[in-house]
């Protein structure tokens, strides 16, 4: 524990002009006399420590000391500094912290990056990331209850392997006992997830997450035609970015958009409808169809 306080005192020296003993007292939760103890040793070790006296006094690191920079260019730094945070904040991960200040001592002098990175959690329990990044470390079974594509609830076994944020939303992939094969779980849709007590041994080979396929998609994909009018382009745009656009002179937009399926897609008929009067399916008809169906029914409960 002490030489980890030590490792800790000096990256922090490094990183600020000048740190207070009783700041670092605080955060250590040490007694000053400790702390005073400590740097004798950084001292002795060969670390050029500092001693400022008044008001604002403490200990630094003597001006032009730093660590050696050509491990990592400051580019590289910075990337993994900003990405670190944001996945020290979602799982309050100390390590990644102490990670934080060892990078920062190689870092760039600027103040502001040109990197930002957000792992919402918006849509799932805060408190799943750091229970299930616990039970892959210590390779513990979890239950809990899962809603599929098709709104079933089914109650899964798992043997967790590792945690994946794509497209917008964190995954948990791992060896399903209820399926007895490997599975990969959308955690907005898990819920009473419980870490069990029991504990479980590794795979020797672990598959890598392969996407779903439906036969030969080809076969099945249908291009669907959308006029969207000007004041829901954004929100067409973010949902379908990658498709073929076409703007028009009155501001509205016509987007051809592939899909597997659209007649049975209910995720795409569920993001047409929250576009209001804001677009409209121009092709196939059948999904005008289905899509009037779904209204009348949304008005049935209203009335």
């Amino acid at each position: 524990m002490k030489l980890e306080r030590l490792i800790s005192i000096i990256y922090k020296l490094l990183n600020n002009d000048v740190l207070p003993a009783s700041a670092l007292a605080d955060e250590f939760r040490v007694s000053q006399r400790t702390i005073y103890r400590d740097i004798d040793v950084i001292c002795a070790a060969g670390f050029p420590v500092v001693s400022y006296q008044g008001n604002k006094g403490g200990f630094g690191m003597m001006d032009g000391f730093k660590m050696d920079k050509s491990l990592l260019g400051s580019y590289d730094v910075d990337s993994l500094v900003t990405v670190l945070k944001g996945l020290s904040t979602v799982f309050e991960d100390e390590r990644a912290q102490g990670t934080i200040e060892r990078l920062q001592t190689i870092g760039t002098e600027q103040q502001t990056s040109s990197l930002a990175v957000d792992f919402e959690t918006r849509r799932m329990d805060p408190e799943a990331l750091p229970l299930l990044r616990s039970a892959i470390s210590k390779r513990t079974i979890i239950r809990f209850d899962y809603i599929n594509g098709k709104n079933e609830r089914t109650t899964r076994e798992m043997e967790p392997v590792r945690l994946h944020f794509k497209y917008g939303n964190w995954y948990m992939y791992g060896y399903c006992r209820t399926r007895c094969d490997y599975r990969e779980f959308r955690l907005s849709r898990m819920v009473e997830l419980v870490v069990t007590e029991r504990d479980f041994e590794p795979h020797l080979e672990v598959p890598e997450e392969t996407p779903v396929t439906f036969g030969d998609e080809r076969d099945h994909v249908e291009d669907v035609v959308l006029r969207v009018a000007p004041e829901a382009l954004a929100e067409a745009m973010d949902q379908f970015g990658r498709v073929e656009k076409s703007f028009h002179s009155d501001g509205s937009m016509t987007m051809r958009i592939p899909v597997y399926k659209p007649l049975e897609a209910c995720w795409l008929w569920a993001i047409l409808l929250g576009f209001g009067s804001g677009a409209e399916v121009l092709e196939p008809i059948g999904l005008r169809d289905i899509l009037k169906r779904e209204l009348q029914k949304t008005l049935e409960l209203y009335e």
